[in-house]
C-alpha cells in the first residue's frame, strides 16, 4: 500500500480529515474562548486542546488555523483602528486559505505529527525530534505576507522526550506572530514545561443533539441505538464502533456476562477466538476498550443507583444483577483497574492475545463469585 493511501495518522477511520470538516458542534465555548482573545488583542503564543478523544480537538485546531491564516496581515495584533469583533471561526471554503489548506499547499501552516517511515511502509509509532527540527526551519522562513504562521501539533501525546524538549526551546522562545496550536488527549502526559507555557482550551463530551449532526457530517446519518451513549460523547469513537461493528461486540459481552455467576466458557474462548486471528489488531483493541466501558458503567450504575440510557437490549439488567450496592461498585472498579491495566501492558509487550482475553475473563468470573450475590 503506497503511503498516500494510507489512513492519515492523525485522522478517524470512515471520517474525513479534521482539515477537511467544515463544521464543529457542541464546543461554542473553547470557540468564544479564542473568538475573545482574538478580539482583545490577546493571541497567547500557545494553546493547548484538551479533551477526550474525538470530540473535536482536532477540528478546532484547523479552524483556528484557516481563521488566523484567513485574516488581512493588519488585522488581529497592533491593529491601528478598531475592527469588527469576530463572531465565528467560520472562513469560507471558496476563500483562497481554505483552498490551500485543503490542497496542503498553505506556507503559512506547518502540521507537525507522526512521519512515514519508508522502510517498514508505515507511519512512525511517534513523533520524533527531526520532525521538530522541520518546525524549526519553518520559523526562519518570513511569513506570508507578513501574516500569521500557525503549527498544529496533533498529537503531542505521540512526542518522544527528545522531540517534546526541542518543542519546549521553541515555546521558551516563541516566534512573533506565531501561534502554535497543541492536540492532546492525555495533558496529565505533557511535559508540565509546556503546560505551562500555554493556555488551555477544554472541549467537553458532545451531548446527545450536537453528537447527531457531528455523525450526519461525518455521513452517519442513522446511527445505532445505544451508540452516542456507548460512544461516551466522542464522534470519534463512535465512527470506530460503527466501522468494527463495535455495537454487535458489546452486545456479545453482554451476552456472555448474562450468565453471571458462571460464566460460558465456550463462549469465552469463541470471544478470544475472534479477536485473534492477522488483521484482527482494531478489533481487539476495540474489545479491550469496551471492557473497559462495560466495567466503567458496571462500577457506575453500583455507585449511584443509576444505569442511564440502556446501550443494547439486556444491559441496564444485567448492570442492576452484577453491582447492586455501592460494595460491589467499590469492588469492580478495583477489579477494572487491576485487569485492564494488565491487559493494556500484556498487550504492549506482545503477550499472547488471546491468552490475554481468556485471563481477563476468566478473572472476571472470579470477581463475580468474590461478590455478595444479591
Amino acid at each position: 500500500m503506497d503511503e498516500d493511501e494510507l489512513l492519515e495518522p492523525d485522522q478517524v477511520e470512515g471520517a474525513p480529515h479534521p482539515r477537511a470538516t467544515p463544521r464543529l458542534f457542541g464546543q461554542l465555548d473553547a470557540q468564544d474562548t479564542f473568538l475573545k482573545a482574538y478580539a482583545m488583542d490577546r493571541i497567547h503564543h500557545a494553546w493547548m486542546l484538551v479533551g477526550p478523544q474525538g470530540v473535536g480537538k482536532a477540528t478546532l485546531a484547523w479552524r483556528i488555523a484557516r481563521f488566523l491564516l484567513a485574516q488581512p496581515c493588519d488585522a488581529g495584533g497592533g491593529l491601528l483602528e478598531p475592527a469588527p469583533v469576530p463572531t465565528s471561526l467560520d472562513i469560507a471554503a471558496d476563500h483562497p486559505v481554505s483552498r490551500r489548506i485543503l490542497a496542503g499547499s498553505e506556507a503559512g501552516l506547518f502540521l507537525l505529527r507522526r512521519s512515514y517511515d519508508e522502510k517498514k511502509r508505515r507511519y512512525h509509532k511517534e513523533i520524533t525530534v527531526a520532525e521538530v527540527r522541520r518546525l524549526k526551519d519553518f520559523f526562519h522562513l518570513t511569513a506570508p505576507d507578513g501574516g500569521w504562521r500557525v503549527v498544529i501539533v496533533d498529537a503531542v501525546d505521540e512526542m518522544n522526550i527528545s522531540a517534546a524538549n526541542a518543542l519546549l526551546k521553541i515555546l521558551e522562545e516563541p516566534p512573533k506572530r506565531s501561534v502554535i496550536l497543541l492536540v492532546t488527549h492525555q495533558p496529565s502526559g505533557v511535559l508540565a514545561t509546556i503546560r505551562s507555557r500555554c493556555r488551555t482550551l477544554r472541549l467537553l463530551p458532545l451531548g446527545p443533539e450536537p453528537m447527531a449532526e457531528a455523525l450526519a457530517q461525518a455521513g452517519l446519518s442513522d446511527p445505532a441505538p445505544g451508540l452516542a451513549e456507548l460512544a461516551q460523547g466522542s464522534v470519534g469513537y463512535a465512527l470506530q464502533l460503527a466501522q468494527l461493528e463495535g455495537m454487535e461486540l458489546y452486545q456479545t459481552l453482554i451476552e456472555l456476562f448474562s450468565t453471571y455467576p458462571q460464566l460460558d466458557r465456550e463462549a469465552i474462548i469463541a470471544l478470544a477466538d475472534s479477536v485473534v486471528p492477522k488483521g484482527a489488531e482494531a478489533r481487539l483493541f476495540l474489545l479491550l476498550d469496551l471492557l473497559d466501558v462495560f466495567l466503567s458503567r458496571l462500577a457506575y450504575s453500583g455507585a449511584t443507583g443509576k444505569v442511564g440510557l440502556e446501550v443494547v437490549p439486556g444491559e441496564a439488567a444485567l448492570l442492576r444483577r452484577m453491582c447492586p450496592d455501592l460494595d460491589s461498585a467499590r469492588a469492580w472498579a478495583e477489579f477494572q483497574q487491576t485487569a485492564i491495566g494488565r491487559m493494556r501492558q500484556g498487550l504492549s509487550v506482545n503477550i499472547d492475545p488471546k491468552a490475554l482475553v481468556l485471563d481477563t475473563c476468566f478473572s472476571m468470573e472470579t470477581a463475580v463469585r468474590n461478590l455478595k450475590r444479591p
